[in-house]
């Protein structure tokens, strides 16, 4: 992949061209230390010195804003380690002679490249690849291979599998193996096949069992550099909704000083929210409501009774839900996303009903991609 400013010499290929030769490099250009890249898909731009690529990030949101017709104060963009991602998505598909490879998708392929050694997820996650191959070669996997979701909590690694099927045979087998290998769980097509310990992270200091292949702030530096964001711009706010709540990232450090409304679609991840509230110490009320803000948006005569609402949505964004919060009242709104284009788009539309865009602060919590999430802070009256 080329950088900017650089020469190259391209072969094109109907719609398509990869670059031949560096003609003139740049010199920001540094060596990838990961021999995979290049062919593993996982990784984009490890050839790019640090400085430049982090102000890539921040030149991304900026970018995004500027689509939108809004000049934001986009901040320095917050850097991660290398072998800090605690949530991988891992592919395991049989090649043409038998064996199975482990890793990540190649670029622009369904084909499963190495990711032996990868400088990217935690060293536990890592050493656990090799063990995903055990497991697979007792399933059912389909020729494009199987998906194995693995977290890294501190109780142990929670695996699992999808677009693989368990035969009936193999049941007692796959359970011995998993026990063997020291997971903490694993699960297949939402079946919880074998606990050997509830696999637990914390979030604000506070345990939660998390359900089986939960999202999760995918690197933990990035997690509390996001919520200590929101947490500063909700500042004294006594009433607040967490809308796309998940298992409680931000609810459980905000219910140290607000009385928080946590709504979000997965009914697990909210009971688990639920269980490590009552068990915890030092936290204002939490009310949870499973709701799908897609189609049922909270409204803006539910709305006003809040100080503050902080909205976290998948990359789609959340257009049905910031129109909502366009036509309420509330003063702080808090908007965290991993898709700079939705964020720009839903900041938008609060920016028009009247609210006040502050300094937009990037995360580099997708190491080595071109993907990056961000936090805008909106306030009104």
């Amino acid at each position: 992949m080329s950088l900017p400013g650089e020469v190259v010499r391209i072969e094109q290929a109907g719609e398509r061209a990869r670059v031949i030769e560096i003609v003139t490099p740049s010199p920001d250009r540094v060596t990838p230390p990961c021999p995979h890249f290049g062919l593993c898909g996982g990784c984009s731009l490890q050839h790019w010195a640090e400085p430049a690529y982090l102000e890539f990030k921040r030149q991304t949101v900026a970018a995004a804003f500027a689509d939108r017709g809004i000049e934001a104060t986009v901040l320095p963009t917050v850097a991660v380690a290398p072998r800090s991602r605690r949530r991988a998505v891992i592919a395991v598909q049989r090649g043409p002679d038998g064996r199975f490879a482990v890793g990540f998708r190649e670029r622009l392929s369904h084909t499963v490249a190495p990711a032996a050694g990868c400088l990217v997820v935690t060293p536990a996650i890592v050493d656990a690849m090799p063990k995903l191959i055990r497991i697979a070669d007792m399933l059912s996997v389909p020729a494009k291979g199987a998906i194995f979701t693995v977290i890294d909590t501190e109780t142990g690694l929670d695996v699992a599998v999808a677009e693989a099927r368990l035969p009936a045979a193999r049941r007692q087998d796959v359970i011995t193996a998993v026990l063997s290998l020291g997971f903490a769980r694993f699960s297949i097509d939402g079946e919880t096949l074998v606990e050997a310990r509830p696999p637990q992270m914390r979030f604000g200091g506070v345990a939660v069992a998390i359900p089986a292949g939960a999202f999760v702030q995918a690197v933990a530096s990035a997690e509390e550099a996001l919520s200590n964001r929101v947490v500063e711009a909700v500042g004294k706010a006594k009433r607040v909704a967490d809308l796309f709540a998940g298992s409680g990232t931000f609810t459980l450090r905000l219910a140290r000083g607000a009385h928080v409304h946590a709504v979000e679609s997965e009914a697990r991840a909210l009971d688990a929210l639920s269980r490590a509230a009552r068990h915890a110490q030092g936290l204002k009320p939490i009310s949870i409501e499973t709701r799908d803000l897609y189609r049922r948006p909270l409204m803006a005569k539910e709305l006003a009774k809040y100080d503050a609402v902080v909205f976290d949505p998948p990359r789609d964004g959340a257009a049905p839900q910031a129109k909502e919060l366009a036509k309420s009242a509330v003063p702080i709104i808090v908007a965290v996303s991993c898709n700079p284009a939705t964020l720009a788009r839903d900041a938008r539309y609060l920016i028009d009903a009247g609210w006040r865009l502050g300094p937009v602060q990037p995360v580099d919590q997708f190491l080595w991609s071109h993907h990056v999430e961000a936090v805008a802070v909106l306030t009104k009256g």
